[in-house]
């Protein structure tokens, strides 16, 4: 498994990644990341994202599309807590989070458009496992997204650099 990567290196290698707007602001401790995408579609209800780092993570990446709403975080430290328990790669999240202080001292990849400080309503809305688009780009189930502080970019599959 390649382990030295940055998101530069990949386009150079793979032209036909996609590469999404630059629509985020890094807010976890660890600023690169890659893993299988694993997906959430939910407006302001964090349910399923609870219920998906609460289960096992190891090499995943969690993609929640919160449909840009900024009114109520969809990640904050009790469940990024949970992700890095779990052995979550990251979470990109298009929508907000809070408690950045805590977010930004853990050994997790987080990125997002803002922080705002509401919490979310628990009502179990939410589909997961389902494509979602935002960011000019399609984030599917089982694809492959790679972070750092250059971007976030999704191909079909692993991507690894030439020796």
């Amino acid at each position: 498994m390649q382990t030295k990567w940055t998101t530069p290196d990949l386009c150079d290698a793979f032209p036909e990644v996609g590469v999404a707007e630059p629509l985020f602001r890094d807010f976890g401790g660890k600023l690169a990341f890659s893993g299988q995408i694993v997906t959430i579609r939910c407006m302001e209800d964090n349910s399923r994202v609870r219920e998906q780092v609460e289960g096992e993570g190891t090499g995943k990446v969690l993609v929640v599309d919160g449909g840009g709403s900024l009114r109520h975080a969809l990640l904050g430290d009790m469940l990024a807590e949970k992700a890095v328990a779990n052995g979550w790669a990251g979470v990109l999240i298009h929508g907000g989070v809070r408690d950045v202080e805590v977010l930004g001292n853990l050994p997790l990849g987080i990125k997002a458009l803002a922080a705002t400080p509401m919490k979310t309503d628990k009502r179990g809305l939410g589909d997961v496992d389902v494509p979602v688009r935002f960011a000019g780009v399609s984030f599917v189930p089982g694809h492959w997204l790679y972070a750092d502080a250059n971007g976030v970019i999704v191909a079909e599959a692993e991507l690894i650099l030439p020796a």
